[in-house]
């Protein structure tokens, strides 16, 4: 018989900080650059269209031993019964015998990775002492892409808040973003809990109306909205910006002006995912960005391909996410609940 580990949506939150996550999501780029993890087929389906459907992101991580998946799911109608649109579930399983080891509730795993994802674009590809973050959207995902950043670059001093359809919400989390991140980079440890304190006084954080005006003052960038039209020009990008692009993660997406890509230059956590479902499929479809320009950040991150070439560079990450930064933060949710006797286990 063979026993596997449930762990719950609470249980991760006891467990996973940002430190540890941004450094899962950097060993994630790295062993697929370094061919010591694979990523299988992207499967995407709709279960009930234009209401519900469901994604299956899965692969192998050699490096933990370990293979599996997440399957995430989208009911646009959930919230009329009082429940959350999106449910994730991750299934991991022993590679040297295929049982399984863990159930995980993705839900909170899924948004920490992802605030990780863009902050990591920005620690490898940003300028140093980049002290200006523009965040471009202002849903559940806003706080954790804050937070990952001001933990991964320490020098952003000021974060322009900018909701391109509805100014009160950004308002709103300028109102509330101090308490939202006081919750979401939770350790164990009492000495780092009150420097994540500290950290958050020390940053300024407005709501912008214009982000044109915004963008003038900006070093990095951070999209993250379910936008299918352009919400950033070309001319409105100052030489020197990094761009993290989160939000586009289906065909259809889009929240860059494509010829941005003209010049740019680009790197994606994976190419052939990113170049039909995120940020650059617009482009590489009409032929302004050829596949071949394209570079995957984990080879920046293992130094075998350099960021920017010069602090004029405009930059961006294209950030679709991939089933190595689940499986890779997944191996560490494990590990500590091993050690800590965290989570249920069950006889199978």
């Amino acid at each position: 018989m063979n026993t596997i580990k449930i762990i719950s949506d609470d249980d991760v939150k006891s467990i996973l900080d940002l430190e540890n996550t941004i450094l899962c999501v950097e060993n994630a780029y790295r062993q697929k650059a370094d061919k010591r993890a694979t990523l299988l087929p992207l499967v995407s389906a709709d279960l009930v269209e234009g209401k519900a459907d469901m994604d299956i992101k899965s692969g192998i991580y050699q490096t933990g031993n370990l293979f599996g998946l997440k399957l995430v799911t989208w009911f646009g109608d959930n919230k009329i019964q009082g429940l959350p649109n999106l449910t994730a579930m991750a299934m991991v399983f022993d590679l040297k015998n295929g049982f399984p080891i863990a159930l995980i509730n993705a839900g909170y795993l899924t948004a920490m990775r992802t605030g990780a994802a863009g902050a990591v674009g920005i620690k490898y590809l940003a300028n140093q002492n980049a002290e200006v973050l523009t965040l471009v959207g202002t849903g559940n995902q806003a706080a954790f892409q804050i937070a990952a950043a001001l933990t991964a670059v320490p020098t952003i001093r000021k974060v322009n808040i900018y909701n391109p359809r509805n100014e009160k919400k950004a308002h709103l989390l300028q109102q509330s973003i101090r308490t939202k991140l006081s919750g979401i980079n939770n350790s164990s440890n009492d000495f780092k809990n009150e420097n994540w304190i500290q950290r958050i006084k020390t940053v300024e954080f407005y709501a912008v109306n214009n982000i044109q005006s915004a963008l003038e003052e900006t070093d990095a960038v951070i999209t993250i909205t379910p936008s299918s039209q352009a919400l950033i020009k070309k001319e409105w990008v100052k030489p020197g910006t990094h761009i993290s692009c989160i939000g586009a993660d289906l065909p259809g997406k889009q929240e860059l002006d494509e010829t941005l890509f003209r010049t740019a230059r680009i790197f994606a956590d994976d190419i052939d995912q990113a170049s039909s479902v995120g940020e650059i499929q617009t482009a590489v479809s009409l032929g302004i960005l050829p596949i071949e320009s394209i570079r995957e950040i984990g080879y920046v991150i293992n130094g075998n391909e350099n960021g920017r070439l010069s602090n004029n560079d405009i930059t961006v990450f294209d950030s679709t996410g991939i089933a190595l930064q689940d499986l890779a933060v997944a191996d560490y949710i494990i590990r500590t609940a091993e050690e800590k006797n965290i989570g249920t286990s069950v006889t199978i």
